[in-house]
């Protein structure tokens, strides 16, 4: 089943969807091609937006060519209060910075989410709002989420997979985040890449009302197996399932309970009852 991490991101927080895309992180930091909405007060003048060219600078009235590539919004904030100042330009100075439309900054989704593909980091986004962003995931989807991350001084330019030793791969698990644990739900850096694998599959023959591969997550019992499947039918003999596994490169039948946990690759046969 795809979770809809979208709407638990809004339960977990109390966010409707326009405010929980909307806030403003103070220590976002500022790159080439972001563009700033620049506040001042009781100067609507000099109010207005500002795009962030390739160098990192943009220009300003008053104070000429503003560095702001590398610096946060409120380290920004304070540079411009005392370039301003000590200009004598104003006494007084007061300005906030926001970001209008983040471009500077970028992560990957990758794999079985609905709409896999580039989007724009927007501040402090966390592992549940870019999951939101690529439309929750795909009901072939596996647990678990993998964060993979290049390792300081790397340049990415596109979506990195795990590789060796030039990279650091951060595994979430999907169901517990989905279960409210905060700990998972991992703040986002440039350049991440977040991949959720396809879920390995298990097969489901016999007397079942729907017999068949399906994905499986971890801990999947053989209970949750068979309603993958539809459940048993009236022919079918509870007390005699089989698990039918691969092990060491030979076939073992398993005598199976409802609560055991079945295997990638397992076969779970039900067999018809005798009378």
């Amino acid at each position: 089943m795809a979770i809809r991490l979208f709407v638990l991101s809004c339960v977990l927080y109390g966010l409707s969807t326009a405010a929980a895309f909307q806030q403003q992180p103070t220590n976002y930091i500022v790159g080439p091609q972001d563009v700033l909405t620049i506040t001042v007060f009781d100067q609507e003048d000099l109010t207005g937006k500002y795009p962030v060219d390739a160098d990192g600078s943009f220009t300003f009235p008053l104070i000429g060519r503003v560095q702001a590539g590398g610096l946060t919004l409120r380290q920004l904030e304070s540079q411009m209060k005392k370039q301003l100042k000590d200009g004598a330009i104003f006494k007084d100075p007061q300005l906030s910075v926001a970001v209008e439309s983040y471009k500077s900054q970028k992560i990957h989704m990758v794999g079985e989410v609905r709409n896999p593909g580039t989007y724009p980091l927007t501040g402090d986004m966390s592992l549940i709002e870019a999951i939101a962003r690529a439309g929750s995931t795909m009901p072939t989807a596996s647990g678990e989420a993998l964060i993979v991350r290049a390792k300081s001084g790397s340049q990415t330019t596109g979506p990195v997979m795990p590789n060796g030793n030039d990279t650091e791969v951060t595994t979430v698990d999907l169901k517990e985040l989905q279960s409210g644990a905060l700990s998972q739900n991992v703040t986002l850096k440039d350049g991440d890449t977040i991949f959720v694998p396809r879920a390995e599959t298990i097969y489901v023959f016999g007397q079942v009302k729907n017999p068949g591969a399906y994905p499986v997550q971890r801990s999947t019992t053989v209970l949750q197996a068979l309603s993958l499947a539809g459940g048993v039918n009236e022919r079918g003999a509870i007390g005699r399932i089989k698990i039918v596994r691969i092990e060491k490169g030979k076939t073992v039948e398993i005598k199976a309970k409802l609560t055991d946990t079945v295997r990638p690759g397992d076969t779970i046969m039900v067999p018809e009852r005798f009378f």
